[in-house]
């Protein structure tokens, strides 16, 4: 993950995506996994990197099949 000024949550690369979950959700993600959700529709900034707020809401949507 960056270091220095720290993450940003509305700009996270899809490798610092994985490495954040892994730490918080207790099962390891891997870059790849956020990668297989991008091209299943998850939202992505337009220069690559993702908006956590805006996965997590995703990730919730999928999930009740709404």
């Amino acid at each position: 993950m960056q270091g220095g000024d720290g993450l940003r949550i509305t700009a996270l690369s899809l490798a610092d995506v994985a490495a954040l979950l892994s730490r918080v959700g207790g099962k390891p993600v891997t870059a790849e996994m956020v990668r297989e959700d991008v091209a299943a529709g998850a939202p992505q900034n337009p220069d690559g990197t993702m908006n956590l707020v805006h996965y997590a809401a995703w990730l919730v949507e999928v999930t009740r099949g709404d």
